[in-house]
């Protein structure tokens, strides 16, 4: 399908915001992301180490919606977005200097697809408080056309019975989260909350229970 004008604008604006991003980056500098859905169990690139941390003023929730990847046009799907406001414990990624031009291509090719995110560079914090530096964010503006608003039950479980897109179901994505979440002593209150609700549904089994741990591991 050809592109109108406006998604030619918008691919045009990401391409130039990537290349400010490879200009402005020394090349002795490691990059650091930071990681709150499909990035922490899917990272699909190379790193030096990850750990938990922590940023403030932004949430995760389930509400961009996905008309591609989680989802079709007749029946969009959901993934989830960084928006404004409280905080999110993720995981935060280094990656060597030498590789960080690489990866930043990759990454941004996945979650730009659609143009949709905004590009941030947020202050990680650890577990324990320790400032970590800043790190970039994908996240989405509260006035994005993409972001739903709240599902009651009734709507929520629609998504997860029937949304499925390139990548797979709405419910694998949630359940693949939770799980991964929970692997790095991270409980998302709202998600466990979304994921109770398929398995009191039977939509799926409960994902496996993790003790809280320290979060940092090298590939």
């Amino acid at each position: 399908m050809p592109l109108n004008a406006a998604d030619q604008q918008a691919q045009t604006s990401t391409a130039l915001q990537l290349q400010l991003l490879l200009r402005q980056r020394q090349p002795q500098q490691a990059l650091h992301l930071f990681a709150y859905g499909s990035l922490i169990w899917k990272p699909e690139f190379e790193f030096r180490s990850v750990q938990a941390a922590r940023v403030h003023g932004y949430h995760r929730c389930l509400r961009m919606r996905s008309q591609l990847y989680r989802g079709t046009e007749l029946q969009p799907g959901l993934v989830l977005a960084l928006i404004s406001g409280g905080s999110c414990e993720g995981m935060l990624y280094e990656i060597a200097p030498d590789q960080a031009d690489t990866v930043l291509r990759q990454v941004w090719a996945r979650e730009m697809i659609s143009s949709a995110y905004t590009p941030r560079w947020l202050a990680c914090r650890s577990r324990g408080g320790q400032r970590l530096g800043n790190a970039l964010a994908f996240t989405l503006s509260r006035q994005s056309p993409n972001l739903v608003s709240p599902l009651g039950e009734a709507d929520l479980l629609g998504v997860l019975r029937h949304a499925r897109g390139r990548y797979g179901s709405t419910l694998d994505y949630l359940y693949q989260t939770v799980k991964s979440l929970r692997t790095h002593g991270i409980h998302d209150r709202e998600l466990e909350r979304q994921i109770a609700l398929a398995v009191k549904h039977e939509l799926c089994e409960a994902p496996a229970e993790h003790s809280r741990q320290p979060a940092a591991m090298r590939p």
